[in-house]
């Protein structure tokens, strides 16, 4: 049996794989890891098990320097985000097998319209999903506050785009209040580091002592070529479609809406035309409370001249109104007087009669009278004397009579 090296092995390998696979193919596979070095792309492919999602085939993939510097921007701008791990693609490759690096497929060509068709059908399937869970059109059913000024973002802390938001909200004479949860909002962390600022800002909101937030902005700066793959995911559609705040997303893309951007309750295409939106929002408020003060002062001025009228019209009816009072209230008095009167009248000549037969029953009652009759009255101590046992023996009494008075000294 003929021994080889490594080597010639190796190279027996090359010979047959150059001579039986002399062209170029079109693969599909899922990237599980996708980096770039020096210009070159180095790429690992993966094929997972339709049923139990298990990988049943892994390769290497390399796009070379001058191929990469083609196909990358062409890629992104259809796709509107660059190749990463996680993405369905369709490579074109032809077999290389390196006596010391050892087999790898070598990229030629990307097909940009079947990731296109995979991230579309992956985004129905998170649409059905969320529409079948009854939380697609949530947010919607929620109102943003008329006096919306306090705005909880989430962004990063260094974006362009954030800093545009908040200047944009500063040069107004509204009194806005922002407060900033960071996120990453690209790459494959933009998923949870969302869903990480979401549920800080729901455990403020439901503090005892924290001013509430009036509604969430999402936003970030980026254009066609941002890795906006993080925004279709069903767990961040569905925390945002369940938040019990309003959520606008300032997003930045030009590409069709994200998932991210249906299930919220108002997209825009950036963050400066969040900022707008709410400037508007409170602009349309003031002009509403200055529509309303306006109309209040012209009824109560309406209000005003028209009880002036009133009253004018009262003023002349007074005089008139005041002397047929005065004439029926003398008369009245009148009638009361002359009631009082009459009434005391009768009173006086009731009482004078009465003082008359007082007067003829005292003067019947006079002592006096009772003398002249022939009658006396005795007196004991200065007393009127009933009983003979009421005096003692030597005790003097008085015995009066019409013509005088007699002393005696009883035994």
């Amino acid at each position: 049996m003929t021994t080889f090296t490594l080597y010639e092995l190796n190279s027996l390998v090359r010979q047959t794989i150059e001579g039986s696979m002399d062209q170029d193919y079109w693969v599909d596979a899922e990237l599980s890891e996708c980096r770039e070095s020096r210009g070159h792309c180095y790429m690992e492919l993966i094929q997972k098990d339709e049923f139990s999602n298990t990988p049943v085939a892994r390769a290497s993939a390399k796009c070379w320097k001058n191929t990469w510097a083609m196909l990358q921007p062409h890629f992104e701008r259809i796709t509107g985000q660059p190749l990463h791990a996680g993405l369905k693609v369709r490579l074109k490759v032809y077999p290389q097998f390196h006596e010391a690096f050892g087999f790898s497929w070598i990229v030629t060509d990307i097909d940009p319209t079947y990731t296109m068709g995979d991230m579309a059908r992956r985004r129905q399937e998170i649409i059905k999903q969320l529409k079948e869970e009854g939380v697609f059109d949530l947010q919607k059913e929620l109102a943003l506050s008329a006096f919306a000024l306090n705005i909880a973002v989430i962004s990063s802390e260094t974006a362009a785009g954030y800093g545009d938001f908040v200047n944009q909200l500063a040069d107004t004479p509204f009194d806005f209040h922002t407060q900033l949860f960071p996120a990453i909002m690209q790459g494959e962390q933009v998923e949870q580091s969302i869903i990480t600022a979401l549920n800080r800002i729901y455990q403020q909101q439901t503090e005892l002592f924290s001013s509430p937030f009036d509604c969430v902005v999402i936003i970030r700066g980026g254009g066609a070529t941002a890795d906006l793959s993080g925004f279709d995911t069903l767990a961040l559609a569905e925390n945002v479609a369940n938040f019990p705040l309003p959520i606008i997303t300032g997003i930045g893309h030009d590409r069709d809406e994200s998932v991210l951007d249906m299930v919220s309750h108002t997209r825009v295409k950036t963050p400066t035309a969040a900022a707008q939106l709410l400037i508007s929002n409170i602009e349309k408020t003031q002009h509403q409370i200055e529509t309303c003060e306006e109309r209040i002062a012209h009824y109560a001025q309406s209000r005003i001249e028209i009880e002036q009228l009133r009253l004018a019209r009262l003023s002349e009816h007074i005089p008139p109104l005041f002397s047929l009072v005065k004439a029926r209230q003398e008369a009245l008095l009148d009638r009361h007087l002359q009631t009082i009167a009459s009434h005391l009248q009768r009173t006086l000549e009731k009482e004078g009669h009465r003082l008359n037969l007082l007067e003829q029953r005292a003067q019947a009652l006079d002592p006096t009278l009772l003398l002249k009759r022939g009658y006396s009255i005795t007196l004991h101590n200065g007393k009127l004397l009933r009983d003979p046992l009421q005096v003692k023996p030597n005790e003097e009494i008085e015995t009066r009579l019409e013509k005088g008075t007699i002393i005696s000294i009883v035994k």
